[in-house]
């Protein structure tokens, strides 16, 4: 049963993100972001995330008690808080998007997360039981099931329907990666082409870097059966129309947008079948960066490569550096378009690989802006290096794995205003 107090701090928010998604500032940054997308920037786009910070919404500001219900509120308030208080290029869609219930497999060996928590309360740390030590145990690896829970899905839809749905309509779509794989946060939506995060936590970081020598055919037996298994997942979301198409929203793990005029506009969702070809991919393998170009090619490149082809567009990367193997990956991966440069990579070879053929997706260091005490020196100089380097590029900024402000939440805002004065904005 939810109470008076809830159903009206749900409806409240509900009605502050409509006044957000209803701005005409929203219409014109959704043509921006579509700009830098289609390779046509007019100017950097810019979006901090904020679904990392713990503390970015304190629990004593929620009053919902049911932990689905609280959820929802908090995704609320986070979306609401963000809009009012940030300055950043942030699109507030007309619809809140809940994922389907998935109930998924193992790999046939368990994954388990053991999780570190901070004296704050914080758990975002956190390690696996790395269950294939040995071929013994990786014979023992098989594709995942996986299955729909229609009747939960549009039960919690219909919930918040009768809660809110006058005010903010609500859409089913996507999956949630927090059910499936622990150790994610909610990744909503995200169709995630990356194979080595779950080589790692089957495997462990030692047997990774150590294997592709000792026992080069294990690994790619293993990496075969991930390779199976994420095809079969997109396959399985397809043909059970569980998809939706992403150049109409945020993608939560790139940390950027998927406007973009060479994709399907997306549809009514109540008429016809989104497809894998109308949708972008994310892709990246930050567990193989210790390991030669060459070799990257050679192990673990193809799989990826492979499982990016039905999609229509590939953004690629995440926070390892790019710079000493991206030709080999715009060689492998023709729908290619973004590419992530973090604070790994080398700025100005990005710059000149990635010219106007690709979007400039830069990552500033999170580490500069964390902490009791943030550094803008390095801050400047990381944004003036950036618009140095991708002077001639289709430049985002996408400030994402924040973790740590103290409780500062307007240091936020002055890197959004101290990122456009620099801008010349």
């Amino acid at each position: 049963m939810i109470g008076e107090k809830e159903v009206h701090s749900l409806r409240r928010l509900a009605a502050r993100w409509m006044e957000h998604a209803a701005s005409p500032c929203m219409a014109e940054r959704r043509l921006q972001w579509k700009a830098v997308k289609d390779l046509k920037a007019e100017k950097p786009m810019i979006l901090v995330e904020t679904c990392m910070l713990p503390d970015y919404i304190g629990s004593d500001e929620l009053v919902c008690v049911d932990p689905f219900i609280r959820n929802i509120e908090k995704s609320l308030y986070e979306i609401v808080r963000h809009a009012d208080e940030i300055g950043d290029d942030i699109v507030v869609d007309p619809w809140f998007r809940i994922p389907w219930q998935l109930e998924i497999s193992d790999y046939g060996v368990p994954i388990e997360a053991h999780h570190a928590t901070t004296s704050g309360g914080s758990d975002l740390a956190y390690s696996f039981n790395f269950g294939v030590q040995s071929e013994k145990d990786a014979r023992k690896l098989h594709l995942r099931t996986r299955s729909v829970n229609r009747r939960e899905s549009f039960h919690q839809k219909e919930l918040l329907e009768d809660i809110f749905g006058d005010i903010l309509p609500v859409r089913l779509g996507g999956y949630d990666y927090f059910d499936a794989d622990p150790g994610y946060r909610p990744w909503l939506g995200n169709l995630y082409g990356g194979l080595t995060m779950d080589l790692f936590k089957l495997i462990g970081n030692d047997n990774l870097l150590t294997w592709v020598y000792d026992n080069p055919e294990l690994i790619h037996s293993i990496m075969k059966v991930i390779r199976d298994d994420r095809q079969a997942h997109f396959k399985f979301m397809e043909k059970e129309g569980l998809l939706y198409q992403n150049t109409d929203t945020w993608m939560p793990c790139p940390g950027s947008y998927g406007f973009v005029s060479d994709l399907p506009q997306p549809q009514d969702e109540r008429s016809g079948q989104t497809h894998l070809k109308d949708c972008w991919c994310w892709t990246d393998s930050q567990e193989s960066t210790p390991i030669s170009p060459s070799m990257f090619e050679e192990f673990f490149l193809p799989y990826i490569a492979e499982v990016t082809r039905p999609f229509g567009l590939t953004y690629y990367g995440c926070c390892e550096g790019l710079h000493d193997r991206f030709e080999g990956i715009a060689r492998a991966i023709p729908n290619l378009r973004a590419v992530s440069v973090s604070g790994w990579s080398n700025f100005a070879r990005m710059g000149e690989m990635l010219g106007r053929k690709y979007v400039y997706s830069r990552k500033p260091t999170p580490a500069f802006i964390s902490g009791a005490h943030p550094d803008w020196e390095l801050l400047k100089k990381d944004v003036r290096d950036t618009l140095d380097s991708a002077k001639n590029c289709s430049l985002e900024f996408c400030f994402r794995d924040i973790y740590t402000i103290e409780g500062d939440r307007p240091r936020l805002a002055k890197w959004v205003r101290m990122t456009r004065a620099m801008m010349g904005e």
